[in-house]
């Protein structure tokens, strides 16, 4: 499967991708990297895997449709099948999302549906929550909302403040995402209405979480 991976900042979900896919039997390639940031890490990162990049700034386009416009124009010449957000800040436009419906996906650190949105660990823990996770999902128009395919929980210690429960979540990120990305690549992955199934069960059943 020809992979395109959006990004804004440093790229670490990017990374695990990227060490996924070139392992023996790998899912698939990445075929393009594109952000909206030109001095994004996550674009060394591509370059030292010998990726292609692509820079597309959003400040140079009068709105979000034509942005999005001139990223699908980027995205099909690079051929790829799937498009996966990976830390890309910018949202999304209808027309966007629906040309690529149930081939977009994005991972957002929440058990979604609760926590959509920024700022996560800060109100997981103002909220006394015991746990938190991560989810990966397809994307629809409304934020942080669609068809979930994986997620991962992780214990909120007693100690915690929000960038240690941050780094724990990230690490589990870092484990659903190619994993849902190899479901996608093996064809075990459909979508019937608005629920993901991962051979042919539902795709919240305990053994498809990480």
């Amino acid at each position: 499967m020809k992979i395109a991976v959006l990004i804004s900042g440093r790229g670490s979900n990017l990374q695990a991708l990227i060490d996924d896919v070139s392992k023996p039997g790998g899912p698939g390639e990445i075929v393009l990297v594109l952000s909206n940031v030109a001095d994004a890490h996550g674009l060394k990162r591509a370059e030292a895997a010998g990726i292609p990049t692509t820079i597309i700034n959003h400040q140079d386009f009068q709105d979000r449709v034509t942005f999005d416009a001139a990223m699908t124009e980027a995205i099909e010449a690079s051929g790829a099948e799937l498009v996966c957000l990976a830390g890309f800040m910018r949202l999304l436009s209808t027309p966007f999302i629906d040309h690529w419906r149930d081939r977009l996906i994005n991972i957002h650190p929440s058990l979604l549906p609760a926590y959509k949105g920024l700022n996560v660990p800060q109100r997981v823990l103002d909220a006394g929550e015991k746990e938190a996770g991560c989810t990966v999902h397809f994307v629809r128009a409304e934020m942080d909302t669609g068809p979930i395919i994986i997620q991962a929980r992780v214990p909120v210690l007693a100690d915690d403040d929000a960038d240690m429960l941050a780094a724990r979540v990230l690490e589990q990120e870092h484990v659903i995402y190619p994993k849902a990305v190899r479901l996608i690549a093996e064809g075990r992955v459909t979508v019937e209405g608005e629920q993901t199934l991962i051979d042919a069960r539902p795709a919240d059943v305990p053994d498809n979480k990480a």
